[in-house]
């Protein structure tokens, strides 16, 4: 695997959404259908299945991202502090209301660890897939790449932080994929851990994975009150079938599809994880 050929995070982190285009491989609710002009569960669902970032914008782009322009604007305008994210929270609690879905009447609670379910994962895997990764790189679709190399310099590029991206696998086969989307996505005082698990089946023949999501939630911060969203009722579509090749604390994941996307991840280390 050349580095040379993946583009640093933090650079897709930058790509607004009408750069990008959905590709076979990437999740089925790409198109995701939720109450007229609200994010919601569709959406989190999309965004539970994806990788990189421009996945997470489309995930969001359809039904979701008028909402949340219309509720940033009602922070800018509120008079609150920059950091003061309980005045924007009263200030905007109506405009926030009409951004989210509403909570479930009957919450689910939070499953703070999907695989203690030994039916979830897949049976043994290769000890060397097995621990925390973060994501590091992703390489361009072709469509992406004459945007960002061709056209603008790196000091065009407003890097986004508001994406963590992390993978863990355990030994038995069980694989947790979480997004982290933050208040500069969610708008002042929302947040949310989007995650997605099932099982890490590995071909160690062929040297490919295939990602089988069997449920998930969001979980977090939502207009001021805690919310978690359960996942499990959608549709995750069909598993994503990867290569793969593990160098030291290297995690490279190719995606077989025609662009052949790649993922590098990083081994996080037992004190990054606590």
């Amino acid at each position: 695997m050349r580095v040379s050929s993946l583009v640093p995070l933090l650079l897709l982190l930058s790509l607004p959404a009408g750069a990008q285009s959905p590709e076979g491989g990437q999740p089925a609710a790409s198109k995701p259908r939720t109450l007229a002009g609200r994010c919601g569960s569709a959406n989190w669902v999309c965004v539970s299945r994806c990788i990189d970032v421009t996945c997470v914008d489309r995930c969001l782009a359809k039904g979701c991202e008028e909402a949340l322009k219309s509720l940033e604007q009602c922070a800018e305008k509120s008079g609150c502090g920059p950091d003061d994210s309980a005045c924007v929270a009263r200030a905007c609690e109506s405009q926030c209301g009409r951004t989210f879905e509403p909570a479930p009447p009957s919450p689910e609670k939070e499953a703070t660890d999907p695989c203690a379910d030994a039916s979830v994962g897949s049976g043994k895997v290769p000890e060397e897939v097995v621990g925390r990764w973060t994501l590091e790189a992703a390489s361009l679709r072709p469509s992406e790449r004459a945007r960002v190399i061709g056209g603008e310099s790196a000091e065009d590029v407003n890097p986004r932080p508001d994406y963590e991206r992390w993978l863990e696998v355990t030994p038995q086969g069980c694989f947790v994929l979480s997004t982290k989307l933050e208040d500069a996505t969610l708008g002042k005082g929302n947040e949310l851990q989007v995650r997605s698990w099932g099982a890490f089946q590995v071909d160690e023949k062929k040297d490919t994975l295939d990602l089988k999501t069997k449920a998930g939630q969001a979980v977090g911060t939502v207009c001021g009150k805690p919310r978690v969203i359960g996942l499990s009722k959608q549709r995750f579509g069909p598993g994503r079938p990867y290569k793969y090749d593990v160098e030291g604390d290297t995690l490279t994941l190719t995606a077989q599809t025609p662009s052949k996307q790649t993922f590098q991840f990083r081994r996080q280390k037992p004190e990054e994880t606590r």
